[in-house]
């Protein structure tokens, strides 16, 4: 039986802000819950998959990761910078055809350059997958993982009438970039202090 720790771990760590809520939020604004449903598919399926390879390989994963930590964090900040000019740019959908929420493979692809992400897989890996095997471990992240997630998305779809003016969901998408700009800021602080120490 998973321990009550496991439960609050994974919802706090699922539910605050970061590199995906924030994106999910920015999505739902811009192109609705249901167009915005596979990008959470995608980012459940690729946090699952993070906990598995976590978990099923912990010791070889945890000398990877002290070696590629800042690597990784300097890929996942450079493409969490793109993604925030992207946003800044960003004006309503119907402007532009060309732009589309993420896919389901994007959002799990996106999870490979996500540290927090990264972090809490390993975390969730460490703490309890030993003690209560991957399987359940990973059923009871998706379970878990999926109504956080699907909070921001829902919340950016609820904004989305209050923001269909112009310079509204701009103001908006320049607070999302901004906030993006920061968690970035955070990782890299927190990356290159690591890698010093």
């Amino acid at each position: 039986m998973l321990d009550p720790s496991f439960f609050s771990y994974v919802t706090v760590m699922s539910i605050t802000p970061g590199p995906n809520n924030l994106l999910l939020a920015t999505s739902g604004v811009n192109f609705g819950l249901k167009r915005t449903l596979p990008m959470v598919f995608g980012i459940l399926l690729g946090c699952a998959v993070q906990v598995v390879l976590a978990g099923m390989a912990l010791e070889v994963l945890l000398n990877w990761m002290s070696a590629v930590r800042l690597p990784l964090t300097l890929v996942g900040c450079g493409y969490l910078l793109w993604l925030s000019w992207k946003i800044f740019r960003a004006g309503a959908p119907q402007a532009r055809e060309s732009v589309q929420p993420m896919t389901v493979f994007a959002g799990a692809c996106f999870q490979a350059v996500n540290p927090k992400a990264w972090l809490m897989a390993t975390n969730v890996a460490l703490m309890y997958a030993n003690s209560n095997g991957v399987m359940a471990v990973v059923l009871g992240f998706a379970l878990l993982n999926l109504p956080c997630i699907l909070i921001w998305a829902a919340l950016g779809d609820q904004l989305r009438s209050h923001l269909q003016v112009a310079w509204k969901r701009q103001a908006f998408n320049s607070l999302m970039a901004l906030s993006l700009v920061a968690t970035t800021g955070w990782m890299l602080v927190d990356a290159i202090s690591l890698a010093a120490a």
